[in-house]
């Protein structure tokens, strides 16, 4: 009986928490997988049409594209968005004086509001001469201005540096507290044994983090799979869709023209979205357990 009302008890007190995070959560997700099998207008059903909503998303070309386009977000963030961070915890990790200087100056772009700071850049990268400001230096220099937005090769890694300026320097405090627990004692070892900085880096540093590493890689993969109001603000999904994310499509479907409202076939872009971040992090799961048993 103790047992019990110990159980009881602790249920109780988990139950608020549990509904909300059944409400806010569970709630809309299987609503999404149940609208992305019926014909909708709106948020209202009109018909069941099983699977058409995928087959007729998989054989249209901007669904091919966006799916194209995320990928290579996901890409282009693992060589900008995962290194930069880590190279800035190192660097900072390495002064000896204003270490708390840069610690604040390297978080203050992630105080500013998402939205602000993605107008703030298309602005940076506007192909007016007289207020872009690349073109403004390239002007100093005899260049003409260019229209940095509106080439195909160009707006992704743009897009991912913008998301990149935002957030390296809150990933890079994480970072910090990691290098933070690494015994000192290793890195004097190291350098009585006569290990310069990139030596400690490679043999102290990188095994020491490597397990915050991987954890903060899967969330990064997570969130920039979802990107979404940086293309929308930047490039609007071009050129000719080159920008164009899975996210920014579904809401495309949801609310603009292109989908005429149809929240049942911007619902399975979702739950597609969702199946693929589930194999990730399945995959990141695996091999964090094989790693585990291998140790």
């Amino acid at each position: 009986m103790n047992k019990l009302k110990q159980h009881l008890t602790s249920w109780l007190i988990m139950l608020p928490g549990i509904a909300l995070f059944s409400f806010f959560l569970w709630v809309p997700l299987l609503q999404s997988v149940r609208l992305s099998f019926y014909r909708t207008r709106g948020f209202t059903t009109e018909e069941f049409i099983g699977f058409r909503n995928y087959t007729s998303i998989f054989s249209r070309h901007e669904f091919r594209q966006a799916l194209a386009n995320t990928f290579s977000y996901t890409g282009w963030s693992l060589l900008i968005g995962f290194v930069i961070p880590i190279i800035i915890a190192l660097v900072i990790g390495e002064t000896v004086r204003s270490r708390g200087l840069f610690r604040t100056a390297s978080y203050i772009p992630n105080i500013l509001p998402g939205l602000a700071a993605v107008i703030l850049w298309r602005f940076f990268f506007s192909a007016d001469a007289a207020v872009g400001v690349i073109n403004i230096i390239l002007g100093h220099f005899g260049r003409d201005p260019r229209t940095f937005l509106t080439e195909a090769n160009l707006v992704i890694p743009i897009i991912v540096l913008t998301a990149t300026w935002r957030g390296a320097g809150a990933t890079a405090l994480i970072y910090m507290a990691g290098l933070a627990g690494i015994n000192p004692e290793l890195y004097e070892a190291a350098t009585i044994d006569g290990a310069g900085i990139f030596k400690r880096i490679r043999y102290v540093t990188v095994p020491a983090i490597f397990g915050l590493a991987s954890t903060l890689l899967i969330l990064q993969i997570i969130s920039i799979f979802q990107i979404m109001y940086e293309p929308m603000v930047m490039t609007g999904g071009g050129p000719d869709n080159a920008s164009l994310s899975l996210m920014l499509l579904m809401w495309e479907y949801a609310f603009t023209a292109r989908g005429m409202m149809d929240f049942g076939r911007a619902s399975a872009v979702a739950v597609i979205t969702a199946l693929i971040l589930l194999v990730f992090t399945g995959i990141y799961s695996f091999v964090n357990k094989h790693k585990a048993d291998a140790e």
